[in-house]
């Protein structure tokens, strides 16, 4: 699915105070353009700020990359109902989708900020003078390549997504990057589709007694969750595209 419309996931009351359905993405009709129709019917993709354009366009080759990765992007059920810990199975996985071999690679931006006071009336002459080191530190982006930013949000607690966002905004205020790309959950990976899924597996692979649905909330990263962020453009002035992850993408074991 792409475009503008997201249901909700079903049987989670309350789930809509802070949910959005991408009012404010670019026109299906641009999106359409640049993915091929399995893609749209295997994910749910809106575009702000022209992303998905300037990928097509801009970065053909890194857009080739991700359109690759789409097209091979197939979790199990297994992989779901398997506990996450530091770094889950699917995590792992997209790992293998964009590697640092094709010259995408985890990346932590650093700046300091060069501050100048200048007289007004001469503007050659410099009253004060500073470093603000650190001014950028800390901010991280899973895969970067060349100027094109990508993360995965699989099940962490939403406000990850503002983490996410300000580490975009911070890139590409910078000039490091021109877009940004965001994989997580879509929102037709509902409640009813987790409940199917029955209890998580232990790790030795055994039954568990949890119930799968229990894991993903109803604050944790989903594409509702992300819209109403970039509808609120918490995105700043980065592009973004955000894809999500659809049951179409899941295999049984």
């Amino acid at each position: 699915m792409s475009g503008s419309e997201v249901s909700s996931p079903a049987s989670e009351p309350g789930r809509l105070d802070d949910v959005s359905t991408g009012k404010a993405a670019d026109h299906p009709d641009l999106v359409g353009a640049h993915f091929p129709a399995e893609l749209q019917d295997k994910f749910e993709i809106f575009s702000y700020r022209n992303a998905a354009s300037i990928l097509a366009t801009s970065f053909p080759n890194h857009f080739a990359d991700i359109i690759q990765a789409l097209a091979d992007f197939s979790i199990s059920t297994t992989m779901i109902r398997t506990p996450g810990g530091s770094k889950g199975p699917i995590a792992k996985y997209v790992d293998t989708l964009f590697t640092e071999q094709d010259g995408w690679r985890e990346t932590r931006i650093s700046a300091d900020l060069q501050v100048k006071l200048l007289d007004a009336k001469k503007t050659d002459h410099v009253i004060q003078e500073y470093i603000r080191a650190g001014f950028l530190d800390g901010h991280r982006i899973d895969f970067l390549n060349g100027r094109v930013a990508l993360d995965l949000e699989w099940n962490s607690k939403d406000q990850t997504y503002d983490r996410d966002l300000y580490a975009f905004s911070a890139f590409y205020d910078a000039g490091a990057i021109d877009v940004g790309v965001l994989i997580t959950r879509g929102s037709s990976l509902d409640n009813s589709f987790f409940r199917s899924l029955g209890s998580v597996l232990s790790k030795d692979g055994s039954e568990g007694t949890a119930e799968v649905y229990k894991k993903y909330g109803a604050s944790t990263t989903w594409m509702g969750k992300l819209l109403y962020r970039l509808d609120a453009g918490r995105n700043g002035g980065c592009p973004v595209l955000a894809i999500g992850i659809t049951p179409n993408c899941v295999t049984p074991d």
